[in-house]
């Protein structure tokens, strides 16, 4: 069993990098929302909002192709199966381009099913539409780039991810500041920004991905690659990951599609503080990802005792990220919200509904990290079902009970949606303990 001060330097390796990475990707939205904040015509931010939450919806759907990978990977490592891990990540990766292509294939039928069901304003619409036309394009860089991080994170190895993130925005930043106001392509031009970058992102995961592998796998290797009994196996335990994350994707394409219902100017404010949620989301995900690696290696060595110190640890380091977010949203609001736009109507808009952001931080904590604990684990069947039950029995009946309330009710069924993920994992996560359910014979990592 680690020493607390050894723990603590194990957490913040695999943290602060994490921390560093997501950052740069919440900075990377706070840059479009800026940039497009700022023209003269609200649409453009609530067009990238619009056709954002539909990719969200789309791409994120798949991002059990990053958790799936690192839950496997670790809890292999942790086993030391070298030769299971590597399985993992040539059959994540196989898996994504599969579906990297049905996506592109099939961009007119979701784009005309996903598009209605957001229900943009009139003006705001074509600009949506134009933006996830162009977006579509990044489908198979994005989902093989899940693959390459999952691998790296279930080893331990947070830094190369971050490097994949910080050069992929900054390039995306650079590209943004081109293309919008260069070139004057307005929500296309941060559309077209994002698809050159995220090549680029993909490119370097591939050329990091090779130098850690020492070469790509053998012929031996290749041949177990198509087992497809083991395919069968990589799909079943993806599937918890890929309905919790479509629920999780549904209540924030929710969230934005009823802004929308209050005006252009409050679904542009809307989305700001969102945009400043995710800024504190990502700080708390980094001890997340260090649950993810920690956690799910020593649940892979069965030891169950070190297991729970490691998460103790990082809730500790969680619970300081949300309480500084949390200080630092409420004295520096005004910054911030001057920052990131300069239409008065949406500045007013946002003092009123200011103190959510200082809120929702604090409550929407302890969801991020037992996700980690969960995710590295393996064991996705308790986030799918405290999500699907966070979502139909907390946030859609809260939304309609207080839909007279408008957009301080839509807050709160999204305030509380966030809490109840919290609580319910913590439930499951203290009664496995309790009952003694953390490990049973199936639990032993395969061979690949």
């Amino acid at each position: 069993m680690a020493t607390d001060q050894s723990l603590n330097h194990k957490i913040w390796a695999l943290a602060w990098p994490a921390i560093l990475s997501n950052l740069s990707v919440a900075m990377l939205g706070l840059v479009d929302t800026a940039i497009l904040g700022h023209l003269s015509d609200a649409r453009y931010l609530g067009a990238v909002a619009i056709g954002g939450a539909i990719l969200s919806f789309l791409y994120w759907g798949f991002s059990f192709l990053r958790m799936g990978t690192t839950g496997l990977v670790a809890t292999a490592t942790g086993a030391q199966n070298e030769e299971g891990a590597r399985l993992a990540l040539a059959r994540s990766a196989v898996l994504a381009l599969a579906i990297a292509a049905l996506v592109m294939l099939s961009r007119p039928l979701w784009l005309a099913v996903g598009l209605p069901l957001m229900a943009p304003q009139a003006d705001i619409a074509p600009w949506a539409e134009s933006y996830v036309s162009i977006r579509a394009w990044s489908a198979p860089a994005v989902l093989l780039n899940y693959t390459v991080v999952g691998w790296f994170i279930g080893r331990q190895n947070t830094r190369w991810p971050m490097v994949f993130v910080v050069v992929t925005n900054l390039a995306n930043i650079a590209l943004d500041v081109l293309f919008v106001i260069g070139f004057g392509m307005l929500s296309d031009g941060a559309a077209l920004a994002t698809v050159c970058a995220e090549y680029l992102g993909c490119a370097l995961a591939l050329y990091a991905l090779r130098r850690n592998l020492g070469g790509w796998p053998g012929r031996a290797l290749w041949q177990r690659l198509w087992d497809a009994s083991a395919f069968r196996r990589l799909l079943r335990s993806n599937r918890d990951l890929f309905v919790r994350t479509c629920s999780l994707l549904f209540a924030f394409a929710f969230f934005t599609a009823n802004s929308d219902n209050f005006g252009g100017a409050t679904l542009a404010a809307n989305t700001i503080i969102i945009q400043l949620l995710l800024l504190a989301a990502y700080a708390m995900d980094g001890f997340a990802y260090a649950a993810e690696a920690l956690a799910g290696n020593r649940f892979g060595a069965r030891d169950l005792s070190g297991m729970r110190q490691t998460v103790n640890g990082c809730a500790r380091w969680c619970a300081g990220a949300a309480v500084i977010m949390s200080v630092a949203f409420a004295l520096g609001q005004p910054v911030f919200f001057s920052l990131l736009t300069d239409l008065p109507e949406v500045r007013e808009i946002l003092s009123q509904y200011a103190p959510w952001l200082v809120l929702i931080p604090l409550l929407a904590a302890p969801s991020y990290l037992l996700d980690g604990v969960f995710i590295g684990t393996a064991r996705t069947g308790p986030m799918m079902w405290t999500m699907l039950l966070s979502l139909l029995l907390v946030y859609l009946p809260l939304w309609y009970l207080t839909r007279g309330w408008g957009n301080h009710g839509l807050w709160l069924a999204f305030a509380l949606f966030n809490a109840s993920r919290g609580l319910s994992l913590f439930w499951v996560y203290t009664r496995n303990f309790r009952l003694n359910r953390w490990l049973t014979p199936d639990d032993a990592p395969a061979s690949g």
